[in-house]
């Protein structure tokens, strides 16, 4: 386990997704919820890969610096776009450690803009938001954000304000080729797997320590890695190698 959570990362990684999933544990005699976070990128090559975990608080901006170091110092090199929930923490240190993109998973920004609308009206909302990302090219989708958050200032204020906060965060994506665009708007590439690391730990319930945690997070990760190494290549070839720093280090271990 040791070996494969501290392993050398090499060539570049264009596309890193974190997402965090909770867990109870016991720390000083209380029963305390902890984030582990878990990061998955994606190569030149094109292949999928569970790069790492970290158990600890998921908004303080020290420690997910770390987190990132610590994948700095194994390898981790050419990341252009980081795919997140909205965490303020994680935001600020990818433009610090990694001085990468930070794209605001468009499915968690949805959940957040629903809400301040009614019941009634949430179809018509998601609706008009949905044109934005009906658009072909990065200056299509900023002029309808624009248009779709002044229609909808008037009945929903705190939707059209968070819309003009949130707009180059959501839109980020569509600055990276086309190809890729499906897949990296949102943390898709890590709901299967949390999920199942959610199914596993519910068994469990309260952890004994931070160790406990990380053996048995571990565990599925590696086997979900195993995984993701024999299928096919996750992403399209076509505008990866444009995203590398340096040349291909490696071929991909399947055909694409």
């Amino acid at each position: 386990m040791g070996a494969f959570l501290n392993r050398p990362l090499e060539g570049d990684w264009p596309y890193l997704w974190i997402d965090a999933t909770y867990v109870k544990t016991r720390e000083a005699g209380r029963i305390v919820s902890v984030a582990v976070i878990v990061a998955v990128a994606v190569n030149t090559n094109g292949q999928r890969e569970v790069l790492g975990l970290k158990v600890g608080p998921s908004e303080a901006e020290p420690f997910w610096m770390e987190f990132l170091r610590s994948l700095g110092r194994r390898g981790l090199r050419g990341v252009k776009l980081v795919i997140s929930d909205a965490h303020e923490g994680l935001k600020a240190a990818a433009a610090k450690v990694l001085k990468a993109t930070w794209q605001r998973c468009r499915v968690h920004f949805m959940r957040n803009a629903l809400a301040h609308a009614g019941k009634a009206q949430r179809r018509m909302v998601s609706t008009a938001i949905a044109t934005v990302f009906a658009q072909d090219s990065a200056e299509t989708a900023h002029q309808q954000w624009r248009a779709v958050a002044d229609q909808l200032r008037e009945k929903f204020p705190k939707l059209a304000a968070l819309m003009e906060a949130a707009e180059h965060d959501v839109l980020a994506f569509m600055d990276f080729p086309k190809a890729h665009r499906l897949q990296i708007h949102l943390t898709h590439p890590l709901e299967r797997l949390n999920a199942e690391i959610k199914r596993r730990t519910d068994v469990v319930g309260i952890f004994p320590n931070e160790a406990a945690i990380i053996r048995l997070v571990g565990a599925v990760m590696l086997e979900q890695n195993d995984e993701w190494s024999l299928q096919r290549c996750y992403m399209q070839l076509e505008g990866l190698q444009a995203l590398s720093d340096t040349a291909p280090t490696r071929l991909p271990a399947v055909a694409c």
